[in-house]
């Protein structure tokens, strides 16, 4: 594998195209902000998403999927959930069959209820069957740009697939593990988000650890019960894309998501909380996608639920942890 393509140029995409670059010949970034691409391509840096890191000479900047997509060996797919079924359905034309698609977008599409790999074998299906992996762990963006050791997952139905992508990514600073649980790598994955807003609301309350533990720990228990209910493997929930995904975004002071909650708590409005940054937090989104999952497939999830009504609904954070407490007891 010689060609890398990687659609989505915010602060994960920018960070894979720089730990990656050791591992292929040639890397082409796409950006949907026509702007920020030209500066990129003069300034070779993403002074937006994932400013202070220069972007190696074999990366490339592109705008359109002709250029970007064109003789590509791996197409990495890094754009919000809430978009990867429009743009896979524009990069389509410029697909092959021969091309491993790998995403690293942790989302459920809302309306469908889908992981991002199932739009894209719905998307792709309609020329060829695609070749699809998923990428997941627990990592922060600019700590993978500096070159600090992480781990994640790459999960396919197809393992052969999995490991070719685990041979081609792994590295001195990028330990990859191979997996067969599509589902829960991408239920794992997606689900800790919202586990992740209730942790800032938590910080946001001045609340302490022992708070912090129970969450997690409830929290992975949620995850995991939904998860399994959809097909999902009990043993990947308790892996990188399960519990490491959610103990760095749950503690991380980058998670995106847990300062959404952190916000909501100090009394900020979610819109305005949205409105203030050009990061997306899948957190939200994700939140009422799982609560619509979770009626579903008959699971309780009584966290979740309380994030649902904060968001949705701007219940009080404290009533929230109080009805939680309050829940009829039970045995774990």
């Amino acid at each position: 594998m010689k060609t890398l393509s990687i659609v989505g140029g915010g602060s994960w995409g920018t960070a894979l195209s720089l730990v990656l670059s050791a591992r292929f010949s040639h890397i082409r970034l796409w950006l949907y902000e026509q702007d920020l691409a030209r500066r990129m391509s003069r300034l070779r840096e993403n002074d937006i998403y994932l400013p202070g890191f220069q972007l190696p000479a074999n990366v490339a900047v592109a705008t359109e999927f002709e250029e970007a997509l064109k003789g590509a060996d791996v197409v990495l797919g890094v754009m919000p959930s809430h978009y990867a079924r429009a743009l896979y359905s524009e990069m389509l034309p410029y697909l092959e069959p021969r091309m491993l698609l790998v995403s690293a977008t942790k989302g459920i599409e809302e309306g469908t209820l889908l992981g991002t790999s199932e739009v894209i074998h719905q998307v792709v299906g309609k020329r060829f069957e695609a070749r699809v992996a998923v990428l997941a762990g627990p990592t922060f963006a600019r700590e993978v740009a500096r070159g600090e050791p992480a781990a994640v997952v790459v999960a396919s139905t197809d393992l052969k697939l999995a490991k070719s992508i685990q041979a081609a990514f792994s590295g001195p600073t990028l330990r990859l593990y191979s997996n067969a649980d599509v589902i829960g790598v991408e239920m794992g994955s997606a689900l800790k988000n919202v586990i992740a807003i209730g942790a800032g609301v938590c910080h946001g309350l001045g609340l302490g650890n022992n708070t912090l533990a129970a969450l997690i720990t409830r929290g992975l228990a949620e995850i995991a019960r939904l998860s399994t209910a959809m097909g999902a493997e009990p043993s990947t929930l308790a892996g990188l894309a399960g519990l490491g995904d959610l103990v760095l975004t749950c503690t991380g002071e980058l998670s995106r998501n847990r300062t959404v909650g952190l916000k909501l708590a100090r009394g900020h409005h979610l819109d305005e909380i949205l409105s203030s940054t050009q990061m997306v937090a899948e957190g939200v989104r994700t939140t009422y996608a799982a609560v619509e999952l979770a009626a579903r497939h008959r699971v309780e999830m009584p966290i979740t639920r309380q994030m649902f009504e904060m968001l949705r609904h701007a219940k009080p954070p404290r009533e929230a942890i109080r009805e939680l407490m309050e829940r009829s007891l039970k045995g774990e």
